[in-house]
């Protein structure tokens, strides 16, 4: 995968949680217990698709600007958008992506727990 800074990226986000979903073979990244991003697997473990959420005008729009993003693997076509981990997505724009993913999640969370999730301190593991 091209990627490989996406997993410190997306942990170093207050809140972030990320567990294995073993069913679906796939690496979730979620934010107050609901999904924002996931690192779908392929049945050798290695990454197939980097799976995220956009506004659906956004995810249109850029679905057809590259080959690279297509509408979600596997979830809803509107709302999620899978990238090729090994595609020609610029790094930059994949943070974006990621970003906004982000963003649109925390936001649909309830009052208390964004209120919550603001408040916590941030761990960082780098050596």
């Amino acid at each position: 995968m091209r990627y490989g800074w996406i997993d410190d990226y997306l942990m170093e986000k207050k809140g972030v949680t990320k567990d294995f979903k073993s069913e679906w073979n796939w690496i979730r990244y979620q934010i107050g217990g609901k999904m924002f991003a996931a690192i779908c697997l392929d049945s050798d473990g290695k990454p197939h698709y980097i799976t995220l959420k956009l506004e659906p005008s956004e995810g249109e729009f850029l679905r057809g600007q590259y080959k690279d993003i297509i509408p979600g693997y596997y979830m809803n076509k509107v709302h999620w958008n899978s990238v090729n981990p090994d595609g020609e997505v610029p790094d930059g724009l994949l943070r974006e992506m990621l970003d906004k993913s982000y963003l649109l999640v925390f936001n649909g969370l309830s009052k208390k727990l964004r209120e919550e999730i603001s408040s916590q301190q941030l761990v960082c593991s780098k050596v």
